[in-house]
């Protein structure tokens, strides 16, 4: 039986019954768009974050583009980020009409170089786009501290770090706002799309409400900017707020499997061996994926194939290195390190309900793979 990266069948099992119930609310509602399961799961999202405001739409990817102009950012304009991120960060960049400037990741922990921020501003930036990449947070202090030095939004891709806190504080909550996917093999996943932008500003939220719904306040009544067609589903809302209950639950169960993982491969570390996750001081990692690396990588993953292992790698090609985004004009060798990790990591089957002899197959074949001989 193969054994995936990713897999819903064995959470859906457990929780079937749940699921089918929230479908079923939903069907029996008598409102099946912008209903109370929206509303239940904007309050209850944002009261787990602390307060503020949410905004459901309809995907990860959008919820960073009506951020973006919720937060002024268009045409002209700059925003910092990283390459080594899904496409969709610098997708809903260009979508706004701006720039996306990149700067390097750190060589342990992949994270945005934060100490490289600085030199990128120019008069035409306008927003920080740090990404919580993996499942843990970008250094936030120094980010913050550059914002409001410079007047700069700040904005947090929060796909793949739900739940992740950083000295106690969880991420979504030091930016102007913060752009959440729900696609289903996030921390917190839907059975489909979605997404949420959170913010504690009300003028931002009021963008945000506006933006989702062509631009209208009231029906058929565009106030302000044009907007989308952007909402969030009322069917993947309410799954949210339940499986939103199980969150912290979820998270135990990665982190007990990353220890596993750290247990069972520590003998295949040191110089040239396998390079195991690094997680910053102060961070509490939710592990979305669980990234390893090693220099014979693809190798790798070929034999594990043999073992009917599937491993995935996120990100094998750094969106600076894209045809698509090649009007950059970013030259090969302009971002070492992330191009060095790019021909480095992979992920190791990493989701709540990854059965525990699974696991071992996996700690057994990479083993047997890359134990000296």
């Amino acid at each position: 039986m193969t054994t995936r990266v990713w897999d819903y069948l064995p959470e859906y099992g457990k929780e079937r019954v749940d699921i089918l119930d929230a479908v079923e609310t939903v069907f029996g509602s008598g409102q099946l768009v912008l209903g109370a399961s929206v509303r239940g799961f904007e309050d209850e999202f944002a009261a787990y974050h602390g307060g503020g405001h949410c905004t459901g739409v309809d995907n990860g990817t959008n919820a960073l583009v009506l951020a973006l102009e919720a937060l002024g950012v268009g045409h002209g304009d700059e925003v910092i980020t990283v390459s080594n991120t899904a496409a969709p960060t610098i997708v809903a960049i260009a979508s706004v009409g701006a720039t996306p400037v990149f700067v390097d990741v750190c060589e342990d922990d992949y994270l945005m170089d934060t100490g490289l921020v600085a030199d990128a501003i120019t008069p035409r930036t306008k927003a920080l786009l740090p990404v919580h990449l993996y499942g843990q947070c970008v250094d936030m202090v120094p980010l913050r501290r550059l914002a409001d030095q410079h007047g700069l939004a700040l904005l947090e891709d929060c796909a793949q770090a739900h739940g992740a806190r950083q000295h106690g504080r969880l991420a979504g909550t030091t930016g102007n706002a913060a752009a959440f996917s729900f696609y289903p093999t996030k921390v917190l996943g839907a059975y489909g799309d979605g997404g949420a932008v959170l913010t504690r500003d009300d003028d931002i939220d009021r963008s945000l409400r506006r933006l989702r719904y062509y631009g209208m306040e009231k029906t058929y009544y565009v106030v302000g900017l044009p907007g989308h067609n952007s909402r969030l589903d009322e069917v993947q809302a309410e799954i949210l707020r339940r499986k939103l209950r199980r969150l912290d639950d979820y998270i135990a169960a990665r982190n007990a499997i990353a220890e596993r993982y750290a247990e069972g491969l520590a003998g295949l570390t040191g110089p040239g061996g396998l390079v195991l996750p690094a997680v910053r001081d102060g961070n509490d990692h939710v592990y979305y994926l669980y990234v390893v690396r090693h220099p014979r990588r693809d190798e790798i993953i070929e034999r594990l194939q043999e073992h009917d292992i599937e491993l995935n790698v996120s990100y094998r090609w750094p969106v600076h290195t894209m045809t698509g985004f090649a009007h950059l004009g970013y030259a090969p060798g302009s971002l070492p390190v992330t191009e060095r990790l790019a021909d480095e990591i992979f992920s190791l089957p990493m989701y709540p309900s990854l059965p525990r002899d699974r696991q071992d197959r996996v700690i057994e074949a990479l083993h047997d793979v890359l134990a000296p001989r």
